[in-house]
């Protein structure tokens, strides 16, 4: 049906930055929100950024101000640009994308995650 498919993520120096892309593929007609979430070991999974189909982004409070969302509706594409980044921002990455509508007609209201790309943040 869907699948999304990272990349980006790596080994980078505190006060680095990184770019992390991810494409949903498959029959989309739209989707209605896309972000991305983050884990380290023996914690939740936390929101880190998403961004509505018009445009509106929503932003973890630790990383407002460093990390950017945005998006590319006809290619079902979502970027996250992470500035100065810092040891604590190391985990691993996921995309997330929820109510995806099928050029069928068929909708599916509950999220799909990618496969997760490991961000690194080290000296």
């Amino acid at each position: 049906q869907v699948q999304l498919v990272e990349s980006g993520g790596g080994l980078v120096q505190p006060g680095g930055s990184l770019r992390l892309s991810c494409a949903a593929s498959g029959s989309i007609s739209s989707i209605n929100v896309m972000g991305w979430y983050r884990q380290v070991p023996v914690k939740e999974r936390e929101l880190v950024a998403a961004i509505t189909r018009g445009g509106n982004p929503n932003y973890a409070d630790s990383v407002k101000g460093r990390f950017t969302i945005s998006r590319d509706n006809a290619k079902n594409t979502v970027y996250l640009q992470m500035n100065s980044l810092k040891p604590e921002d190391t985990a691993v990455y996921y995309c997330n994308t929820r109510g995806v509508l099928l050029r069928s007609g068929r909708y599916y209201p509950d999220a799909y995650w990618g496969q997760g790309t490991q961000v690194t943040v080290s000296s």
